[in-house]
């Protein structure tokens, strides 16, 4: 049943009584409003409704032309041990005024908020408190030393198999047929403090969990072993004269096994995070400032916009910037994926957390703090870590019912033997092997430490993926279309054909070339570049002069040449065998310059043709997406001979040519309307509503691009291979997903009916309890291996 709660809504945008009375109106309309009233003056709104319309509310208000402003928030937690744990926690956190949505993840134990703007972190700290477990804001304290938590976890698990081991001695002896025991009074002293002293932790968590008025993990633990640890009591204080048979062993050797597992689940969890500690190791302290004219050292916080920092061979870049003086290369390999250095001079943009090569750089800081390029991948990594995938949902549900549902079995157990006629003692010890086989964790760990290892190691190759979310629909992408510019293509024109008349192609490359130095047109770098990658020197040339929207003419060793477009051919009335090969040209979209000896008699000496040039790595990307059954297309906003050309060099036979940007998403969302799941590619600037449009956006993104939010997914470097990588490592994170949920259901569907059929020992049970986990963890870290050229 929906409780009624009455809370303050916080609205944006009202500037008179009407807007008042409108917001109130809208806020009236929604299904189970009892009472709205609306304070202009202090901007809120005061609702009496069920917590569960907030969103249907916050729609209302939008709706109305209004705002209702939201914030959100990362809480570290402590005392988790399972997916119940995780479960209670955002029951806890939901239940707070304001709190919008609230999610747990298990792996990385931390709790992401979306709440009301206004909403106090000390009522969520206390919420949290409240069920039991512990809680601090991620940037108000430091997180626990994960090296020294683990240290203590190693302590308690050595100690707890060297006092466990004497116990288990006479047991393993007896399979070898010696029928030797330790006296009741030894196995009594060294039971008790594995039990209450290093096993006290699984008491805490457990009365915690019963306070709240819920089960975990530690809750059937604690069960179980203090069955095992009461009955021998029990049988010892019966026994008379004789040496009874004792389970101190068992409830000692279950402790220290799931001990043993929960320290290296600990440490494989850490592993997951692993890219993220990588990337805040990029990050500088300290940088060295110039200011007038001298040379200081200072922390990174002391620096300011526009500050000139040295940064000397080796170092890494302290911020992002613009590089003013020296020539190096930067190793730019854990930010970008990029493998290469890739050079920097006068002009070039610099990441901060990147290395500078043998070069000193002078460089002007154009980004701090939370706004740098690397701050930006980390903050989209942790959120992507962070989220839960839809999938998590029903082992949510799952998992809420659990430990209930395993109490239930057991106490069908115990009753079931006992009517079976079997004596208390193999009764009690078959319900405490159902107690402890049940484990939660695995449930709880199998999607998100495949998250957190998948996300990491795109990361760590130039990939980020945004959500959970993406990375579920994107491993079901069937269709790929791509921008053209920029995407497929570099952008920058460069020459693709050439044809001499009357002198050969090198000749004609020397003389265009004499014509357009010093010209900053897009065209006369294309030919300049043309000219050195052939070593063509290149001679001087005078009286240059630009013709006003035909092209450019000089004097080039004493010859009066032009170098223009059609329109300069017409002008002179020319002609030349050259034309029809100019028409073939300019069908497939090219551009085209005519290389022309001006005099009494005009006449032509060559034809250039200008296109834009394929990226490295286009051709392999296609081809890998057609070789794993993907279908491909190219929307372009450029002519239909140019995009057709680019269609056919790459081998893309869908091809939709002058297509406006505002008009792809529609061809989007005509792809959506046959079925198929649709990716599209695109810079993330100008195919901003293509990107939103499709299933998956992928933004091809250039380290510095502010395109790094627009899209589900964006690629580091423009790279288009990496389109195919990024399906590539959705699919595999997806499958390690569906192994690490298949092995955890199948395990408790096995484990608990053999552990009441009586036949599981409690220690093999707890063994395979501390094993499940551990393995889920480690197959998901199966996915660090992964690297991009695996596709």
């Amino acid at each position: 049943m929906s409780t009624v709660e009455t809370f303050d809504l916080p609205i944006r945008g009202m500037t008179c009584t009407s807007c008042a009375g409108r917001v109130e109106r809208a806020l009236g309309q929604v299904p189970g409003v009892q009472q709205s009233s609306v304070n202009l003056a202090s901007e809120q709104a005061r609702i009496t409704a069920p917590r569960e319309r907030l969103d249907e509310l916050l729609a209302a208000v939008e709706q109305a032309g209004y705002s209702v402003p939201l914030q959100s928030l990362e809480l570290n937690l402590g005392g988790m041990t399972c997916a119940s744990c995780a479960g209670r926690i955002e029951r806890a956190l939901s239940g707070v005024p304001g709190v919008r949505r609230a999610s747990v993840n298990l792996a990385s134990e931390r709790a992401h908020i979306e709440m009301l703007e206004g909403t106090p972190g000390a009522a969520l700290i206390a919420a949290v408190e409240d069920a039991g477990y512990s809680a601090s804001l991620l940037d108000a304290t430091p997180r626990q030393d994960p090296q020294a938590a683990l240290r203590r976890e190693r302590l308690a698990v050595l100690l707890a198999l060297l006092l466990a081991a004497p116990l288990v001695v006479p047991m393993l002896a007896e399979w070898a047929g010696l029928h030797w025991m330790l006296p009741a009074w030894v196995q009594f002293l060294l039971a008790t403090p594995v039990q209450f002293v290093l096993g006290a932790r699984f008491y805490r968590a457990a009365w915690k969990a019963v306070r709240a008025g819920s089960g975990n993990m530690d809750l059937l633990v604690a069960l179980g072993t203090s069955a095992g640890y009461g009955l021998s009591l029990y049988l010892w204080a019966t026994a008379g004269q004789h040496e009874p048979h004792l389970y101190f062993e068992a409830s000692s050797v279950i402790i220290a096994l799931v001990l043993l597992g929960k320290y290296l689940e600990s440490r494989a969890k850490r592993q997951t995070s692993a890219a993220i500690r990588a990337l805040e190791a990029l990050r500088p302290e300290r940088a060295t400032r110039l200011a007038d004219g001298r040379e200081e050292e200072v922390a990174i916080a002391a620096l300011r916009l526009d500050d000139r920092v040295v940064v000397r061979p080796g170092e890494r870049f302290p911020v992002d910037g613009e590089v003013l003086e020296g020539h190096s290369q930067a190793d730019e390999a854990l930010i970008s994926g990029e493998s290469l250095p890739v050079p920097k001079a006068p002009g070039d943009r610099v990441t901060g957390g990147a290395i500078n090569g043998e070069g000193r750089l002078l460089v002007r800081t154009t980004a701090l703090g939370g706004e740098t390029v690397l701050a930006r991948i980390i903050r989209l990594v942790e959120d992507a870590q962070a989220a839960k995938a839809p999938i998590q949902k029903l082992v949510d549900r799952v998992s809420a019912l659990f430990v209930p549902a395993v109490l239930l079995i057991a106490l069908a157990t115990l009753g079931g033997w006992l009517l079976a006629g079997a004596g208390l003692e193999q009764a009690l010890i078959n319900a405490v092997a159902v107690l402890v086989i049940a484990c939660p964790c695995a449930l709880g760990l199998a999607t998100p430490a495949a998250i957190m290892a998948g996300t990491g190691v795109a990361a760590r190759h130039g990939i980020l993926i945004k959500d959970a979310e993406a990375l579920e629909l994107t491993h079901r992408v069937s269709v790929v279309a791509f921008d053209k510019t920029g995407t497929l293509t570099s952008g920058q024109p460069r020459i693709v054909h050439l044809a001499a008349q009357d002198i050969d192609e090198s000749e004609l490359l020397r003389l265009a070339g004499a014509l357009q130095q010093g010209s900053e047109h897009p065209l006369a770098h294309a030919v300049l570049d043309a000219a050195r990658e052939r070593s063509i020197e290149l001679p001087s040339v005078t009286a240059s002069q630009a013709l006003a929207g035909r092209g450019i003419q000089g004097e080039v060793q004493n010859r009066e040449l032009a170098l223009g477009n059609q329109r300069l051919f017409d002008e002179l009335r020319l002609a030349s065998p050259l034309q029809e090969l100019a028409s073939a040209w300019e069908a497939e979209g090219r551009t085209l310059s005519w290389l022309i000896e001006r005099g009494a008699a005009p006449r032509v000496l060559g034809l250039l043709a200008f296109g834009d040039s394929l990226k490295e790595g286009a051709a392999e990307a296609i081809a890998a997406l057609r070789e794993g059954g993907i279908e491909c297309h190219l929307i372009s906003g450029d002519n239909a001979g140019s995009a057709t050309a680019v269609g056919q060099a790459l081998g893309i036979e869908r091809v939709h040519a002058q297509v406006l940007p505002a008009d792809k998403a529609s061809h989007v969302a005509a792809l959506k309307s046959d079925g198929a799941t649709v990716a599209m590619v695109g810079d993330g600037i100008n195919d901003a509503p293509a990107l939103a449009a499709a299933d998956v956006g992928i933004a091809m993104g250039g380290g510095t691009d502010v395109a790094m939010h627009a899209a589900a997914i964006t690629l580091m470097r423009g790279d288009p291979r990496l389109v195919p990588a990024a399906l590539q490592i959705s699919r595999r994170t997806w499958r390690k997903i569906q192994q690490n949920l298949f092995w955890a259901f199948v395990y408790n569907a096995v484990g608990i009916p053999l552990a009441a059929a009586g036949l599981l020992n409690p220690m093999v049970a707890g063994a395979a309890m501390a094993l499940s986990s551990l393995s889920v963890v480690s197959n998901a870290l199966l996915l660090n291996t992964w690297t991009p050229r695996d596709t």
